[in-house]
């Protein structure tokens, strides 16, 4: 994994690497994560020593995938550290909670407490936004309240699908609730759901896409999230009858009779890794027992923040996209504008 380095902004602190999902303002950070962990004014976040010229592919199936299970709380810490690319403010199981006391000792934060603001699904890669200021994560917490309520979005993220959807953009809508299933929480579309359906915790969910490229029978999708429920995003995909890659948990949920995609019942259809057909493991150089390993391609690629002081201008950060990610949009064909 490759970290930028870090930018001083009175006081917040922008962490940005590329590797699954990590975020910013006075006290915030903001962490780019990989997969797998989970500004105008503008800031790029751009790896130390990268360019804009594309990279070559590598021996590697996947480059940039940050496995955690190599990793101890100390090597987790650092890599943080590392990605920090923007700061306002003073300087059991490993998950990001669990090592942010270290990494604020590893910032100079002395008693001050980091706490996440906005972070993205554990498997998406991108934006996380941490806050070491109560007042300030306060702030941001109603500003995104504010902007929901406003149906303004202010997180973009970048998807490859396997399929193209029907229409170039649009507005996804779905009830959704959350059942656990043998054993794991999973997300099931509710139809014509009822009054007594939304007192049980059934949630209406909106999202907006749009196609950026296309190519081999792929996508890569823009997407704009207006509510916030577990999972949306490959949710939203998969009814659009084009699964996240690398989405091993609902992808199962799209079947194929005579080249022609249908819904199969999300109550009875069991998780199971990801299958794609023989011309698309070809383009991406990949063997089936490396393709159930492939990484979900949800990226939280920019976040808009309200200016942290009163007449600031809006901050837009950017988070560059994974190295297997731009690999896998490389042997697509797929040209991100």
């Amino acid at each position: 994994m490759r970290t930028a380095p870090a930018r001083e902004m009175g006081g917040c602190r922008v962490l940005g690497q590329v590797w699954g999902a990590w975020r910013r303002g006075p006290g915030v950070r903001v962490v780019a994560k990989a997969s797998g962990f989970g500004t105008e004014a503008g800031h790029q976040l751009r790896p130390r020593g990268s360019s804009k010229r594309s990279r070559p592919l590598g021996d590697q199936p996947f480059p940039g995938l940050l496995q955690l299970e190599n990793l101890g709380r100390k090597e987790l810490v650092d890599v943080l550290r590392a990605a920090v690319v923007d700061q306002k403010g003073k300087p059991g199981r490993l998950t990001l909670v669990s090592v942010l006391p270290e990494l604020s000792q590893s910032l100079g934060l002395g008693d001050q407490e980091l706490q996440v603001v906005q972070a993205s699904g554990k498997e998406t890669s991108g934006l996380v936004l941490l806050s070491s200021c109560p007042q300030t994560a306060s702030r941001l917490q109603k500003f995104f309240i504010h902007s929901r309520r406003a149906q303004r979005p202010t997180a973009t993220y970048c998807a490859v699908t396997d399929g193209i959807p029907a229409t170039s953009e649009g507005k996804i809508q779905a009830a959704l609730k959350l059942e656990h299933i043998d054993g794991i929480d999973l997300v099931i579309p509710v139809k014509s759901p009822s009054r007594k359906d939304f007192q049980e915790g059934v949630k209406r969910t909106v999202s907006h896409f749009r196609v950026v490229a296309t190519g081999s029978g792929c996508a890569l999708v823009q997407l704009q999230p207006l509510t916030v429920f577990p999972t949306q995003l490959q949710v939203h995909m998969v009814l659009q009858l084009c699964p996240v890659l690398g989405d091993h948990t609902y992808s199962a949920r799209v079947g194929t009779v005579l080249g022609q995609r249908f819904l199969l019942p999300a109550e009875s259809t069991k998780s199971r890794r990801q299958v794609l057909d023989e011309a698309l493991l070809r383009r991406l150089c990949l063997t089936p027992s490396k393709a159930a390993q492939l990484p979900l391609h949800l990226h939280l690629h920019c976040l808009h923040l309200p200016g942290m002081r009163p007449r600031e201008a809006p901050m837009k950060l950017l988070a560059p996209l994974p190295p297997y990610f731009s690999r896998t949009l490389q042997c697509l064909g797929l040209h991100q504008q």
